[in-house]
Parts: C-alpha cells; structure tokens; sequence
C-alpha cells in the first residue's frame, strides 16, 4: 500500500523519500511566501493592527514585524520568527540534496524571509512601496 501511495500521485520510482522532498521545499516556499500565515506577507506587507490601539495612529504605518515587541530588536519571539524560516531551509535543502533547482527556490524563499527582518531596514520601504 505504500509503495502505491508514494509512487503513483508523482509518477515516480517509488521512493517516498524523493515525495518528502519535494514536499519540503514546497512548505518551504508557501510558508515564506504564499500562504495566510505565510512569514512575508503577514509580517512585512501588512500594515497596521486588526484593532484599536491607544497609540494615536502610530501603528498604522507599521508592519507587523516592526510593532513587535515594540521594536525592540533580538528578542526571543523575534528569534524565534527567524530561526523557523532557516530551519525550514535546512530540513529542505538537505531532504532535496541540494539539488540545483530545489535550492534555489528554497534561497530565494529564504532570503524574502530574511532580509526584511535585518534591524537596518527596520521602517524602511524599499522603492517606495508600501510606504502609505
């Protein structure tokens, strides 16, 4: 039974090894970019809070990620936020054995994760964008 479930849906050898792989590398990018809960859009694209605040407006201008914790940089929740991304990024690359397209897929997910949370761009909107 199991060698039909891993090797029929993917028409592969049956290897449910190659069907966790590529598994990974697809959370990987879904988690990074695409889905609701995704790392990118929720934390870096969104702006503002889904309720009032006693801060006077101030948060509105803000992404999730820079509202967090106040700002204050390198706490455990923020660790916490960036080490999943990497994790995620390891477990993939390692089950795809680096292979070449599988990687860079899972770089580029990585590095969308990754870069907007650097303390340096804290407020700051690349080209512009999402700047109101």
């Amino acid at each position: 039974m199991l060698y039909i479930i891993c090797s029929q849906p993917f028409g592969q050898s049956p290897s449910c090894f190659a069907v966790f792989s590529l598994v990974l590398t697809d959370s990987a990018v879904i988690h990074a970019l695409f889905s609701p809960q995704g790392m990118y859009v929720f934390l870096h694209a969104v702006k503002g809070t889904p309720f009032e605040t006693p801060d006077q407006g101030k948060a509105r201008l803000l992404t999730h990620w820079e509202q967090l914790d106040y700002g204050v940089q390198f706490t455990s929740s923020r660790k916490f936020f960036t080490i999943s991304p990497i994790i995620l990024y390891f477990l993939a690359s390692f089950y795809t054995k680096y292979d070449t397209t599988h990687f860079i897929l899972n770089t580029a997910s990585l590095l969308s994760v990754l870069i907007p949370k650097m303390p340096q761009l804290h407020g700051v909107r690349i080209f512009g964008i999402n700047k109101y």
